[in-house]
């Protein structure tokens, strides 16, 4: 059986919100490269001119311990679109 995927998500609002959430996903990226995680799906999106996020997906297995690392906002199962 494998783990469910699950995505970590970190929320910014405000006006700087799209450049925060673009530049927390390159400190997102650092930490998967420097912790050898096999899964290497990273991003941001912008949800409204004033809400943007950044995010990166974890096996559920790893989802405590990055968690607990790095403090998301909030998370939810991740479901790949082919």
């Amino acid at each position: 059986m494998t783990d469910r995927q699950i995505k970590l998500i970190w929320d910014f609002r405000g006006e700087a919100a799209q450049k925060t959430a673009k530049h927390h996903e390159i400190h997102l990226k650092e930490y998967v490269l420097t912790q050898n995680m096999t899964l290497n799906i990273t991003g941001s999106a912008d949800i409204t001119n004033m809400h943007s996020i950044a995010f990166l997906v974890v096996n559920e297995s790893q989802m405590i311990a990055v968690r607990d690392a790095l403090r998301p906002h909030r998370g939810e199962v991740y479901t790949p679109i082919d």
